[in-house]
């Protein structure tokens, strides 16, 4: 008999769980790559009560690249999620994509030479005439040209070559190349890479070389902005809280992360998170408020999109895919 109660019980309370859950109403989250640091301000969301709050129940889907993340979107199999703004743009100036910005994530690029002390690059400039290693997947790729360009530099000026991005690291801390291409989201690792090999991270963020664009941004199907405003305006009021919640408390946002993806570790996702965080929380959230898109910026940030990816930056107005009433006050 005790073991039949102890059947029953478990089911009676998933049961109500689900129940509990049907009453709230369900949003479908697309994740523009793995579960990680950068990703933590939605699991501070559901972990930390935000998102039951306002009223949602949260579905985590996982992704492979920004491009996958806006097809699902548009598509509907995903009702919002984190993407790259400007793939969206470069997407919707070629066809038609019904989905929209409706929040800023990051308003920094996250793209960046990491190099060592002792390689004799302090400087942006100093890269020229060096080896660089960089990831064959990696969007940084398409930005290059721009902002070597940016600081009077060709192409031909850097010795660049494609590896595996588990390989970088080594590269760099065994000499085999002069400067890594990786993104400011790694910082910890890279450091703690280099530490262990005795050596000292020199990085060369390429935000601080002239390459001012916004990157991440919560992305929504556009039948889901129609059909239930109401819904995305809760989820946007408590995603920004959650974003709030994990910068003023990153060890809190490593554990929620940890909590609904036990293969992490809590206290490396935390500083993966802290790295993160300086692109979403800096001077620029200072003059134009979290999650808020500055017109000026966005075109800006497709001039540049349209400059990488060899399109008309006259022919497609990038305002098109922002809907800023979302993040509008009440």
């Amino acid at each position: 008999m005790k073991n039949l109660i102890g059947t029953i019980l478990p089911i009676v309370f998933a049961t109500g769980a689900a129940t509990m859950a049907t009453a709230q109403d369900v949003v479908n989250y697309q994740l523009d790559w793995l579960p990680g640091g950068d990703k933590s301000p939605i699991y501070v969301c559901i972990e930390e009560g935000f998102c039951a709050d306002a009223g949602i129940e949260v579905n985590i889907v996982p992704g492979r690249g920004s491009t996958e993340a806006i097809t699902k979107i548009a598509t509907g199999t995903s009702d919002v999620g984190s993407a790259d703004i400007g793939a969206l743009m470069a997407a919707a100036a070629t066809e038609e994509v019904p989905a929209t910005a409706i929040m800023s994530i990051f308003n920094t690029g996250p793209h960046a030479f990491y190099s060592l002390a002792g390689n004799g690059i302090e400087t942006f400039t100093d890269i020229k005439g060096k080896s660089v290693a960089t990831s064959p997947f990696t969007s940084s790729n398409v930005y290059l040209p721009l902002v070597l360009a940016d600081n009077a530099l060709s192409e031909d000026a850097i010795e660049l070559t494609k590896a595996d991005p588990g390989a970088l690291a080594p590269l760099l801390m065994t000499g085999r190349t002069d400067a890594i291409i990786a993104w400011l989201t790694n910082v910890s690792i890279f450091e703690a890479q280099a530490a262990e090999a005795g050596k000292e991270l020199v990085i060369l963020p390429w935000s601080d070389a002239g390459l001012e664009l916004y990157s991440a941004a919560l992305i929504a199907n556009d039948t889901f902005l129609e059909e239930r405003p109401d819904v995305a305006r809760r989820f946007v009021k408590a995603f920004s809280q959650s974003l709030t919640f994990a910068n003023e408390n990153p060890a809190a946002a490593g554990s929620a992360v940890a909590a609904i993806v036990p293969e992490l570790d809590a206290g490396l996702v935390e500083a993966a998170w802290k790295d993160s965080s300086v692109l979403a929380f800096n001077e620029i959230t200072e003059s134009f408020p979290l999650g808020t898109f500055d017109a000026d910026r966005v075109a800006k940030t497709w001039a540049r999109v349209a400059a990488a990816q060899g399109l008309d930056a006259a022919a497609f107005d990038p305002e098109t895919v922002i809907d800023r009433s979302f993040t509008a006050a009440e």
